[in-house]
């Protein structure tokens, strides 16, 4: 929040008692490049910390429009993987992991 504006959002989902899912992360258009989505990832990665989850993963676009989300999840230290969790192979699709 920025005052009582909406800047973004995202979730922690649990997969189970050491694997947790970051989900539909957004940004309000209003803030974009703006360091949103670094802090509320981070938040996430600390949430994900507290519970004792040892893994991270996520699905996110191929497409080009989706790549600097990606380059944020690599800067953050998450690797391409394969699909997890109830996943399937997609080409509109991409999967990172990152060790806790």
């Amino acid at each position: 929040w920025e005052g009582d504006e909406l800047a973004g959002c995202g979730a922690l989902k649990e997969l189970d008692s050491w694997h947790g899912e970051v989900k539909s992360m957004r940004t309000s258009a209003s803030h974009l490049r703006k360091g949103v989505a670094k802090q509320v990832l981070q938040h996430i990665i600390e949430e994900a910390e507290k519970r004792g989850y040892e893994r991270l993963s996520l699905e996110t676009g191929s497409m080009a429009s989706f790549e600097p989300a990606r380059k944020l999840y690599e800067s953050f230290g998450f690797q391409y993987c394969e699909p997890f969790a109830d996943y399937d192979e997609d080409p509109n699709s991409v999967f990172m992991k990152k060790e806790l």
